[in-house]
C-alpha cells in the first residue's frame, strides 16, 4: 500500500513519544527558504523531521536538507517504504533515517523502523535555533541568565548577544523548555 504524509504523521508522533519519552511536536515550522514537516522538541535538544511519502519525491530534498542543517541540532527523513532503499544517499550521514510501513493491508496500523540513528548534527547554528523563540521566550531566558533587557534593541541584536554569552550547553537546555511551556493561546 502507496503510504501519504497524512497516514503517517500521527503514527509517528506516537512512535517518537514512545521512543523519546518527554517530547513536543510542532508542526509545518518556517525554517529559511523551507518549512519543516515536524519540529521535536526534546529536553536538551531540537530535531527537525521531514516526511517523504511514497507519493513524495526526492526534488527539494537538497534545499531542505541545507536548510535543517542550519536550525536543528538532530535531523531525522522519514520516509515510506519505496524510499527506503535510497534514503541514503539523499541525506548526510548524520541525519537519522526512519521508514514506515503497513504490513498488513487490511490494518491501518504502521511500523516504524530506525534505519539509521540520527547523529549530532554538526552544522547546528543555536542562533539560527533561538530564532525559533518569540521576543517573550528570549526575554524570560535574558532574566534567567541575568542578562540586560536591552528592550529596544532588534531581536537579531538580542539573539547575538545571548550566544556571546550564555554557554550553548545552557542555551540549548532553555530553548527546550521554552519551547515545552510555549502556549499558542496566548497570541491567538
Amino acid at each position: 500500500m502507496s503510504l501519504h504524509d497524512a497516514d503517517i504523521r500521527e503514527p509517528l508522533f506516537e512512535f517518537l513519544e514512545e521512543k523519546y519519552g518527554k517530547v513536543r511536536i510542532i508542526e509545518e515550522k518556517q525554517m529559511g527558504r523551507s518549512r519543516a514537516d515536524v519540529v521535536m522538541v526534546l529536553p536538551e535538544a531540537v530535531a527537525g523531521i521531514e516526511i517523504k511519502s511514497d507519493a513524495d519525491s526526492y526534488v527539494r530534498l537538497g534545499r531542505q536538507v541545507k536548510d535543517y542543517d542550519r536550525y536543528f541540532d538532530y535531523n531525522w527523513l522519514v520516509v515510506g517504504s519505496t524510499h527506503a532503499i535510497s534514503s541514503r544517499e539523499h541525506v548526510p550521514e548524520w541525519w537519522g533515517i526512519i521508514s514506515a510501513e503497513q504490513m498488513d493491508p487490511e490494518k491501518p496500523v504502521l511500523d516504524f523502523y530506525t534505519i539509521r540513528e540520527a547523529k549530532r548534527n554538526p552544522g547546528a547554528d543555536v542562533k539560527k535555533k533561538l530564532k525559533f523563540l518569540w521576543r517573550e521566550e528570549l526575554s524570560h531566558i535574558q532574566k534567567l541568565n541575568g542578562m540586560y533587557k536591552y528592550s529596544s534593541k532588534s531581536k537579531d541584536f538580542v539573539i547575538r548577544k545571548m550566544a556571546e554569552t550564555v554557554p550553548e550547553e545552557i542555551l540549548h537546555r532553555q530553548i527546550s523548555e521554552e519551547l515545552f511551556e510555549r502556549d499558542y493561546n496566548v497570541y491567538s
